[in-house]
């Protein structure tokens, strides 16, 4: 009986401690493969000018400029317009700050005060409550890194690189400094505005987002406010998906991210600060990389509700972190 008290004193004695180990968020990861975590088909598909030349499993796609020919230039000359689905950017959602899991779930912690992702319950008991994460923009032009295509003109250059760390931006967790970029989202924060989501989600599940609707967020519901906090948390996969949208926005009105696509694009980049959500296809490559083909497709537009291809991406402990390839629209001018 007395090493029964003693047994049970100590677990007593350790509760706190382990608890406090068991909430705190692991950092695990692994850098993508090209060959088995990329989806490639979703390079496509390839056209010249409105014509598709090139596609596998009908894959989606928007309107490309309707004439095959082009000229940029002072002194103008004559080339292909060629339109893609170019990959070259990488977006992670993280629990613990400073964790990243697509350089292998290297934890840098700098010494820097950072909140930590969490999620909160609701006292009512109506649903999962809200939640919160930190995120990472890494510049990733795939293409141009493994030399996939040779003396190519369209694919941007560059390396793998991280670019943006939401743990050193104070704007990212709090909601009011956020309005300093994005003062118009006092204007959507009515029913009449969020219920034309719904018709996003609609549009977005069947192919692309209605790019008008630019406050909404497809099936997760509303874009605003930019920064890390889910006012309604139903999933880690649609959360993640979620941040990873307003990420890009936010680059976008920080004008770190631009144009690419449609006629403007064809003779280079272009200020695009209010995000063309149509323009972006993302492909899940961490914890489970979402290279099934469904329907053909392994590919998802921003706001396509998760219900369709994000069941068994998600498992506790090293699988509550995620990670996006983003592959942007490109039109280009080749050949002048």
């Amino acid at each position: 009986m007395n090493a029964a008290r003693l047994l049970l004193g100590a677990v007593l004695a350790l509760a706190p401690a382990l608890a406090q180990a068991g909430d705190a968020a692991t950092c695990t990861g692994r850098f993508p493969d090209p060959l088995t975590d990329i989806c490639w088909s979703c390079i496509l598909p390839i056209s010249i000018g409105s014509a598709t030349v090139a596609d596998l499993g009908g894959q989606e796609d928007i309107p490309n400029p309707p004439n095959p020919l082009c000229s940029c230039g002072l002194n103008p000359a004559v080339g292909l317009s060629i339109g893609f689905w170019e990959p070259v950017r990488h977006v992670e959602v993280v629990r613990k700050p400073f964790c990243l899991p697509s350089l292998g779930g290297v934890d840098l912690d700098p010494g820097l005060p950072a909140p930590a992702g969490a999620r909160f319950t609701r006292p009512e008991g109506d649903g999962d409550g809200s939640s919160f994460y930190q995120a990472h923009l890494y510049l990733n032009p795939v293409l141009y890194w493994l030399q996939v295509v040779a003396d190519f003109p369209c694919l941007e250059p560059g390396s793998f690189d991280l670019a943006w760390l939401s743990e050193v931006d104070p704007l990212w967790n709090d909601d009011e400094l956020a309005l300093i970029l994005h003062p118009e989202a006092v204007l959507f924060a009515n029913p009449a505005a969020v219920a034309a989501c719904a018709a996003d989600c609609v549009a977005a599940t069947a192919g692309f987002g209605v790019a008008n609707l630019f406050w909404c967020a497809g099936c997760q519901g509303g874009l605003y406010p930019l920064d890390g906090h889910v006012p309604y948390h139903l999933g880690g996969v649609r959360t993640a998906a979620l941040l990873a949208q307003r990420l890009m926005a936010r680059m976008h009105r920080g004008l770190l991210a631009w144009g690419w696509h449609g006629s403007a694009g064809l003779c280079g980049p272009y200020f695009l600060p209010t995000m063309d959500k149509t323009a972006y296809k993302t492909q899940l490559t961490w914890p489970v990389a979402n290279t099934a083909k469904e329907d053909g497709r392994c590919c998802q537009p921003f706001g396509r509700s998760t219900i369709t291809w994000g069941a068994g991406k998600e498992y506790p402990v090293g699988g509550e972190d995620f990670a996006f390839l983003l592959f942007r629209k490109r039109n280009c001018c080749a050949g002048y």
